[in-house]
């Protein structure tokens, strides 16, 4: 396989998995948002899925963001009577976002990262060492 070719695969997935990063983060500060008036609904968490895509001038293909979507199921109740967005019987609707499985989700992107950032280091080391080479 082609250095640049190995270069460009791993950039692809480092920008999946960054927008993952960035949506696990988001996810994480907005963990304890509460909604602000009664019957609003409170945060919800986001999920990427991601897609291969053909990248005809390389003839492979690449991961990209497919979508970022919210994710209904989950949503908690507290009880807070005193809080502005408490319902008739004083529960207010929490964001489904458990901090843990968030954590985890962003070690395991970080770490995909890491492989790709790996890849495209060892990469230019190959790359250099043949220039290197040409040079004497």
């Amino acid at each position: 396989m082609d250095l640049i070719k190995a270069m460009k695969i791993s950039a692809a997935g480092m920008k999946a998995q960054g927008t993952r990063l960035r949506t696990i983060s988001e996810n994480i500060a907005n963990a304890d948002s509460l909604p602000s008036a009664p019957g609003e609904k409170p945060y919800l968490r986001k999920v990427v899925t991601f897609k291969n895509e053909l990248d005809r001038n390389l003839g492979v293909k690449l991961v990209k963001v497919d979508r970022i979507k919210s994710v209904e199921a989950g949503i908690q109740k507290r009880f807070e009577p005193t809080h502005p967005a408490a319902d008739k019987d004083g529960y207010v609707d929490v964001p489904n976002v458990n901090s843990l499985v968030e954590m985890m989700d962003m070690r395991e992107a970080q770490r995909s990262y890491e492989a790709n950032l790996s890849v495209i280091e060892v990469s230019k080391s190959m790359i250099q060492g043949t220039i290197g080479l040409l040079q004497r």
